[in-house]
Order: structure tokens, then sequence, then C-alpha cells
């Protein structure tokens, strides 16, 4: 794993908490919502393809 994966992360909660608390102080509670859904499903993008190295070093290491 990378220490920039973790930045990067990182830097998307703290974007979609500023702008969920944003939203939420300006009475948009349905559009806060839907930024920090869309920041999760950002995030787990980001992590598909570190999910998909870490099944093929499983298989390759127990040589199935």
């Amino acid at each position: 794993m990378d220490v920039g994966l973790i930045l990067k992360i990182a830097g998307v909660g703290v974007l979609v908490s500023v702008a969920s608390a944003i939203l939420n102080k300006s009475g948009r509670d349905e559009q806060a919502m839907l930024v920090t859904l869309a920041g999760i499903i950002v995030v787990m993008l980001m992590l598909v393809g570190e999910i998909g190295t870490l099944f093929e070093t499983i298989r390759s290491v127990f040589g199935v």
C-alpha cells in the first residue's frame, strides 16, 4: 500500500466533511447527505484497484 493513497483518502475525507458542514449550516441536509455518499463512493472506487492487487498477491502466495 502506498502512502499517497492514504493521503488521497484523507484529502477526500476533509473535502467531504467541509462541504457537508457548509451544506448542513445552510439548511441543505439532503445535499449534504448526497455529498457524503458521493465521497464514500469515490473512496471505494479508489480502493478497488488495491483490493484487486491484494487478491492477486494472495492467489500467488497460495498457488491457486
